[in-house]
């Protein structure tokens, strides 16, 4: 089987090429490299391109022979979609729609997306199953699930698909070769990393007045290796003629703000800078998944905890403390 992986040179795609190259699989990515870094890719067969350009996709299909992909290729701030909604649906869902037209008109049936738990909106009760209605909040979250929407539709074309609907990826691999570089995300741990290390900066909690334990978010952080492990699955589900499905793919454990900079103060013996900001819109108390239909579908269950995830992206951080730069 090869596979085409848009995207594969940014943080999640990067994790899924080496787990797929370590079990033998042929790989080749696609990716323009926006969000993404070459040197994560450790000498996978990569192309500089865009999804949209629908020709280059389809020679890439002929000339490699792909059976399969994986789909992460997107614009991915929450913030930055709300000031440029035009641009996030022409990158995120028209250019969805110009892969998948292109892979199908190659003969390609299987695709695996990379979809987010913003489409749940604020859920309205926890843990998350797979049986809420998507409610978006986001231009971000609203292009996922529209893609999502539009996958479903394909299936009866023939085009089978898995929507891996992620929680709060985080960590490193755990050979410390590839990992997050804090220059080029908003998520909280690679920030974190940088206020421990550099002390350059504060890490900043956007609200400590919340309806929790202790007045911060709690959100629910998977393993990126975990993560990996959970493509792999979705793969050989459909592989093994599955039918389309949205799975939700977290840790099913809950963990606030100031317990995740608790762990890294224990884990690493460095203190975090922090400072107290007032709350974001359209955050949250509490996102946790329920991740029960993705073990009784797929077969997977994530193997490692907020310790494992703390420890390699300080490995990884320390190794490389200039990122991918």
């Amino acid at each position: 089987m090869t596979v085409l992986v848009t995207g594969g040179a940014g943080y999640i795609g990067s994790h899924v090429v080496k787990r797929l190259r370590e079990i033998g699989r042929e790989v080749v990515v696609l990716d323009n490299l926006y969000n993404g870094f070459r040197k994560s890719l450790l000498g996978a067969r990569f192309e500089v391109g865009d999804i949209r350009d629908e020709e280059l996709v389809r020679s890439m299909c002929r000339r490699y022979r792909i059976d399969a992909v994986m789909h992460f290729a997107a614009l991915k701030s929450v913030g930055e979609s709300m000031e440029q909604p035009h641009r996030y649906f022409q990158w995120n869902v028209t250019g969805s729609v110009s892969l998948t037209r292109a892979v199908m008109e190659s003969g390609v049936s299987k695709l695996v997306f990379s979809s987010s738990a913003s489409v749940y909106g604020s859920g309205g009760r926890e843990p998350f199953t797979e049986t809420l209605p998507l409610r978006p909040e986001s231009v971000y979250a609203a292009t996922k699930a529209s893609v999502e929407n539009y996958l479903e539709w394909c299936s009866y074309l023939n085009l089978r698909s898995v929507s891996l609907r992620y929680f709060n990826a985080a960590g490193a691999s755990l050979d410390c070769s590839i990992g997050e570089d804090w220059i080029s995300t908003h998520n909280l741990i690679p920030k974190m990393m940088r206020s421990m290390i550099t002390h350059e900066q504060n890490l900043k909690i956007f609200g400590s007045d919340y309806p929790t334990p202790d007045g911060t978010c709690i959100r629910d952080y998977v393993h990126v290796e975990d993560l990996a492990a959970a493509h792999i699955r979705a793969l050989d589900y459909l592989d093994n003629g599955g039918a389309s499905l949205a799975v939700n793919v977290g840790s099913g454990r809950g963990y606030s703000v100031r317990e995740v900079i608790e762990t890294a103060e224990r884990v690493s013996g460095r203190s975090v800078p922090v400072e107290i900001a007032p709350r974001r819109l359209g955050d949250p108390p509490v996102i946790l998944a329920d991740c029960s239909f993705a073990e009784a579908r797929l077969g997977w269950r994530p193997t490692l905890d907020l310790s494992r995830i703390i420890q390699t992206s300080y490995e990884w951080h320390l190794k490389y403390p200039n990122g991918y730069q």
